[in-house]
């Protein structure tokens, strides 16, 4: 089955072709490193994490570019307010290029432990400003911007077609712009900052041909991506807010100069609500992933997002959370029963789920779909697992390939135990099955003497302590509750 696509720009599912047959060129909008990464920012890479990881299965030699916002995105999201960054340097009172790198190391200690990969390029918006001057220029060049009092900005009504990804009307983005105070010195309320000019207190700021400052928070993503993937891209993607304005003004910028399509598939994720109420800051009812990680394992929370669809809303609450634990608990016990039981003679299909996975999966990337068939197989497998004939060597070699496929490759679910993506985590697994291996053969012990009150007491006390054990045919097997 051919992969297909959903096209923010079409609003319809395509069929994905590359550009350039065997190569994937991807561009992700990245955060804005002010503060700790939010149940937000994991649905969004968590979900264009597993697109790169499918389109790699599916063979395509994948590149993928995703950036870090360190200057320019003000508090309105346009053209008005304070550098986000800014304002937290004095929230904090220390320097803004010391809240971007310490915002920065956070997002990613996060992100590792979601065992979301790192893309292959991550570039800063601070160290391509010669790249976002040059763009300005030909903008400027071409009749698409203009220069008033050392602001530059872009002139909507030059490009016919801005509005046609968020369906947008020329009247609608003249409302917007009208939400905030308009500067008198536009041409137009919808024409957006290029480049801003800086006051003399303003720490993050270069010189330009238009006098010091410092460029749009639009301008950053369509410089970078032009200069890493080139003039067209094969998929950009990021949250449904940034259809309108970023993405429209990214789309303008960047034809504008090359007269070319600037991305040939949009893909927009969905937001995250906490019990029906859309997440916010200003609603504080933001989710900080490491309070969350704190109580919940971050495989856990990244099994939790691929429940959903990406262009769904995915609902926040503690009961939804450990449903999801607990149906995770069941694959991981699943998925280790297989590799632990002894090979017997019975027989296990597994190309069925193998094919109901990958048609998912090219369907526009139908996690949620993909999960029910690790369930179905993880019930199927249980039920041959419990004949009295088993499975044979050869069926449990290729369940036990598919699961890794499915759950730990593409979907990056199946962890060994204690793993949440990070070198502590890992180090603390494999302690922790020494430990429990030790645990088990005394208990074993126990029973062949059988002192059945401390086989007991070593089961009871485990499960005090979060541990269950489970007596099979096969033996004792444990798991973490």
């Amino acid at each position: 089955m051919s992969l297909f696509i959903y096209n923010s720009l079409s609003r319809t599912k395509e069929q994905f072709e590359p550009l350039h047959p065997g190569f994937v060129s991807i561009y992700v909008c990245g955060p804005t490193v002010y503060g700790h990464s939010h149940l937000g920012h994991a649905k969004s890479y968590v979900s264009f994490d597993v697109v790169v990881r499918w389109l790699r299965h599916c063979g395509y030699q994948v590149k993928y570019v995703q950036n870090i916002t360190d200057v320019g995105h003000l508090t309105d999201d346009a053209d008005e307010g304070e550098d986000k960054i800014m304002k937290q340097a004095r929230l904090e009172k220390t320097d803004p290029m010391e809240i971007a790198q310490f915002y920065t190391r956070s997002f990613y200690e996060d992100m590792d432990r979601l065992g979301i990969l790192r893309p292959n390029i991550a570039p800063a918006a601070t160290a391509h400003i010669p790249e976002q001057i040059a763009l300005i220029e030909r903008l400027v060049e071409t009749g698409h911007a203009y220069e008033v009092n050392g602001n530059v900005y872009f002139s909507v009504e030059s490009f016919p077609g801005y509005g046609r990804l968020s369906g947008r009307t020329d009247m609608e983005a003249q409302q917007s712009g009208n939400r905030v105070e308009v500067r008198s010195e536009k041409r137009h309320t919808s024409d957006f900052a290029l480049w801003k000019k800086a006051e003399e207190n303003h720490l993050m700021k270069w010189r330009s041909p238009w006098g010091t400052g410092y460029p749009g928070w639009h301008l950053e993503c369509s410089a970078m991506s032009m200069k890493y993937l080139g003039e067209t891209i094969d998929i950009h993607g990021g949250g449904m807010e940034n259809k309108f304005p970023h993405h429209e003004c990214e789309i303008a910028q960047a034809e504008s100069v090359t007269g070319k399509p600037y991305v040939r598939f949009w893909m927009h994720n969905n937001m995250v609500t906490v019990n029906g109420i859309k997440m916010g800051k200003s609603l504080k009812n933001s989710v900080n992933l490491k309070e969350l990680f704190s109580t919940f394992d971050p495989i856990v929370i990244r099994f939790f997002i691929l429940q959903s669809h990406y262009r769904s809303p995915l609902d926040f609450s503690d009961v939804a959370i450990r449903a999801s634990q607990t149906g995770l608990e069941k694959l991981h016990e699943t998925y280790r029963r297989l590799m632990e039981t002894n090979s017997g003679s019975g027989m296990f299909a597994v190309e069925p789920y193998l094919d109901r996975f990958n048609d998912a999966m090219n369907d526009d990337f139908n996690t949620p779909i993909a999960v029910s068939v690790l369930f179905d197989c993880a019930k199927a497998l249980n039920t041959a697992l419990d004949r009295s004939e088993g499975v044979s060597e050869t069926a449990r070699e290729e369940a036990g390939k598919f699961l890794a496929m499915a759950g730990t490759e593409v979907l990056g679910i199946l962890q060994p135990r204690g793993s949440s993506g990070d070198k502590q985590s890992e180090e603390t697994g494999k302690a922790l099955e020494g430990v429990m291996a030790l645990i088990l053969e005394l208990r074993a012990e126990a029973r062949k003497n059988k002192d059945f009150a401390l086989s007991d007491k070593l089961r009871d006390r485990l499960l005090e302590a979060g541990i269950e054990i489970k007596d099979t045919k096969e033996g004792a097997t444990w798991s973490v509750k």
